[in-house]
């Protein structure tokens, strides 16, 4: 970008002085005009005062835009308004540096020749210059950050060792063709990892409730609320508690078998002493699948107190350490802790038996459901139809599910198993195949409905 410089009026003496390098006294005046974006503007500038004299620039502090003027309208006046019109106020600063393509402002000294080589360009204050962080690829498109070394991308899938395939005759051959030969898992296989992604899957926002109803004891409630909270705590990473919320003596502590002989009655009593995951450890029991559970009162009498507040004081506990915490409630639906349980409740599992009076009686909870104010609950609860009993069931099953599909959103079966039928603690990895599968697709459909929930 070539610089105009037209110099104003001055006198003979004046053109000497600056002539010699001697820059003229305070309140003499220059005029020049210089190219600003690529537009002739006139622009004034101040010079030092005498006081200045002694230091060879003016203090950042005291640096003042120059008056900038249009060419037209600087041509239409005479020079003596053109001095005029700068008013007495701060000098600026003028640094010499070499000519830059940059757009920027650009003021001159008058000059004895037209030469240009030599210029002076205000520079703006360190206060006013603002400094931005920005990624790594705001400076050059063509250079990428370390997240960017991914193992796909940098690994040869040739030499990538892939784990050994699940399947009979799929593993044999990979062992005899010394590891060679690798035709992935098998379909049972495939499956079963895909139902321990659905499992896994992330839950969004605070800890769950879940709790577990039924209107009729002995028709496995307590069984389902231990399947469910071994199958989600063996697949998941967060963790997972049951609590024991039967105001007449249940039994699910007893189920996982490594009981801490406390209850929610001491975890009451110490809420108050609670600070971190270390202190609730020590009053609950927990199972070989990481479940954790908190037993309720032994004694009849003492179990009575337990009320609505009491679960109050559990949940809040709770929700601090677990990502999902399942409740086995009392027999019936109308009882001392049944209020608080129904208003925490993110998702409802109803269990009901494989006969006529307890799918009626499971169908009589929805209904109760419905007409108190959780009609949406009902709607994305879940049913297990429980066989308690070996031997084929007397009513037809398939009918049963297809009354409950009609109102709730999801009916999983529970096979028959005399593992739990014993009555004796659960070890999840000695139920039959098809009761961890059972148990498995409760627990994925549970998250489901959780996580719908959440997106909703």
């Amino acid at each position: 970008m070539g610089v105009c410089i037209v110099a104003g009026e001055r006198d003979d003496s004046e053109a000497g002085e600056l002539d010699n390098g001697v820059l003229p006294e305070a309140g003499a005046d220059t005029t020049a005009i210089g190219i600003v974006s690529g537009v002739t503007a006139q622009v004034d500038v101040a010079l030092p005062s005498a006081a200045a004299e002694d230091d060879d620039l003016v203090d950042d502090d005291e640096v003042a835009a120059p008056v900038v003027r249009d060419a037209a309208d600087a041509a239409s006046e005479p020079v003596a308004d053109e001095r005029s019109a700068i008013a007495a106020g701060p000098t600026a600063r003028v640094i010499p540096s070499a000519p830059t393509d940059r757009t920027g402002l650009v003021a001159t000294v008058p000059a004895k020749d037209a030469d240009v080589d030599h210029h002076e360009r205000v520079r703006p204050r360190t206060s006013e210059i603002t400094l931005q962080s920005r990624r790594l690829g705001d400076f050059e498109v063509d250079r990428e950050s370390a997240d960017l070394l991914t193992p796909d991308r940098l690994l040869d899938p040739a030499h990538v060792v892939r784990p050994e395939p699940e399947g009979a005759w799929r593993h044999l051959l990979y062992t005899l063709s010394g590891r060679r030969i690798n035709l992935g898992d098998g379909h049972r296989a495939r499956a079963r990892k895909a139902l321990d992604e659905r499992i896994a899957a992330p839950l969004p926002g605070g800890a769950k409730f879940v709790p577990v109803l039924s209107r009729k004891g002995g028709v496995g409630k307590t069984t389902v609320t231990t399947l469910l909270g071994m199958a989600l705590a063996d697949a998941r990473e967060d963790r997972i508690i049951a609590v024991d919320a039967n105001p007449d003596r249940g039994t699910l502590a007893e189920r996982i078998g490594r009981t801490s002989g406390k209850t929610v009655r001491d975890l009451v009593r110490a809420r108050a002493d609670v600070h971190g995951f270390n202190d609730i450890s020590q009053i609950v029991g927990r199972d070989h699948t990481r479940l954790d559970v908190i037993a309720s009162d032994a004694d009849p009498h003492v179990s009575e107190a337990f009320n609505d507040d009491d679960y109050r004081d559990v949940a809040e506990i709770a929700a601090h350490f677990y990502s999902v915490v399942l409740t086995d409630t009392g027999t019936g639906i109308v009882h001392s802790v049944m209020d608080a349980t129904l208003e925490r409740a993110d998702i409802l599992v109803v269990v009901a038996g494989l006969s006529i009076d307890e799918a009626r009686l499971a169908s009589e909870t929805l209904t109760w459901l419905e007409s108190n104010g959780y009609a949406e609950r009902v709607r994305s609860a879940v049913v297990v139809l429980n066989t308690a009993r070996p031997g084929a069931a007397l009513v037809r099953a398939d009918e049963l599910e297809s009354h409950f599909r009609s109102r709730v959103r999801q009916v999983v079966r529970m096979p028959y198993d005399p593992h739990i039928a014993s009555g004796s603690a659960i070890a999840f990895r000695d139920l039959q195949a098809e009761t961890r599968q059972a148990a498995r697709t409760l627990a994925a459909t549970v998250i489901e409905g959780l996580r719908a929930q959440a997106a909703a």
